[in-house]
């Protein structure tokens, strides 16, 4: 089969390797779509403390694809099941997990990052996975193109539960990136009556109206504190979510909630650059509450799946291009262009 290692920070390499083998209580997946996350691209740049020097891993954790081959003694799966994985496998015991949220157990593993992800032909799904409830089936009339973004769409939920939108709220959304506007649209879902987008590049901006944006804001041409007060007769926002990784919109996310307004830092900050200066007096005079969240749970992921098989969500055409594996360098480097990149395994992927 075919994979594309990773061997160090902008060091890709695709090369033949035989096909995982599984034991009774693993299944082996042909994957078909995975997509590259902002993660995978950090590791790219930056590395991670879980691929330690010397490691060859497989990145990619958003993935979908069929069940080629299942061990003896497992249940509920069988080959040819079209099925999603839920990336994060928690240790099952520790408080986080017993409380629901295995993404934030301390001694998780995550495929493409601690275990080889989906930039490969096939790859190999551990006994624990299959135990905790990652893998499930896509449903009937779902294409893989539309399941494969499950995974950063249930990133999104948790975020979207973090800041309880309501009707009547009027949400602003920072970055009109592909999470930027599945932001869009769950806050749509939960009765927003206004959602606001601010994004400073002019075209991922336009196609926000498209999936539920009612408010446009280029920041270079417009000040997005005068404009949000202007819409709420200067009341604030009742949410505010930072789909971006920058420092001053975290501060600008304050300036411009209302009281008792909600707040999500969805966007982590880069390495180096995490220490902000908030003015915390915005928080406790307007009694704020500021939220950060991180991936997703296995409760999450089943959600927002449902959602994409509900058609409530949109997810399809966020992704721009399709590359093959042979071209994976070349799709990491357009990973930044403000649209989902995919490597697709399916029989006629859009070439070069």
């Amino acid at each position: 089969m075919k994979k594309a290692v990773y061997l160090e920070p902008h060091v890709l390499e695709v090369v033949e390797d035989e096909i995982p083998a599984i034991g009774p209580e693993e299944a082996l997946l042909r994957v078909q779509v995975c997509t590259i996350c902002g993660t995978d691209l950090r590791i790219y740049n930056y590395g991670h403390f879980k691929i330690l020097p010397g490691t060859k891993r497989v990145l990619g954790h958003e993935v979908v694809g069929e069940i080629a081959a299942v061990g003896s003694q497992v249940q509920g799966l069988k080959p040819g099941m079209r099925v999603a994985i839920a990336p994060n496998i928690g240790c099952g015991h520790c408080d986080m997990c017993v409380q629901g949220w295995n993404q934030l157990c301390p001694d998780y593993d995550a495929f493409g990052i601690s275990l080889d992800g989906g930039f490969a032909e096939y790859m190999k799904i551990p006994a624990p996975a299959i135990r905790q409830g990652n893998i499930l089936e896509i449903p009937e009339g779902i294409s893989y193109r539309e399941a494969v973004l499950a995974e950063p769409l249930s990133c999104v939920y948790n975020g979207f539960e973090s800041v309880a939108i309501k009707p009547g709220d009027t949400v602003v959304v920072f970055g009109a990136g592909p999470i930027g506007l599945l932001h869009v649209q769950l806050a749509r879902l939960g009765g927003a009556t206004k959602i606001i987008l601010c994004e400073p590049v002019e075209e991922r901006l336009q196609e926000g109206r498209r999936y539920g944006a009612d408010i446009l804001v280029n920041p270079q041409k417009e000040d997005i504190k005068a404009v949000v007060m202007e819409e709420t007769k200067g009341k604030g926002a009742n949410a505010v979510i930072t789909a971006v990784s920058a420092a001053v919109v975290q501060q600008q996310a304050l300036e411009i909630a209302g009281v008792h307004g909600r707040i999500n830092f969805f966007g982590g900050l880069p390495r180096g650059r995490e220490i902000v200066s908030l003015n915390t007096n915005l928080i406790h005079y307007k009694q704020l509450v500021v939220t950060g969240t991180t991936g997703a749970n296995h409760r999450q992921y089943r959600r927002a799946l449902e959602l994409i098989a509900a058609r409530k969500v949109e997810t399809g055409s966020l992704i721009g291009k399709i590359y093959p594996l042979e071209a994976i360098t070349e799709a990491f480097q357009q990973g930044n262009t403000g649209k989902k990149i995919a490597i697709s395994f399916e029989e006629q992927p859009v070439t070069l």
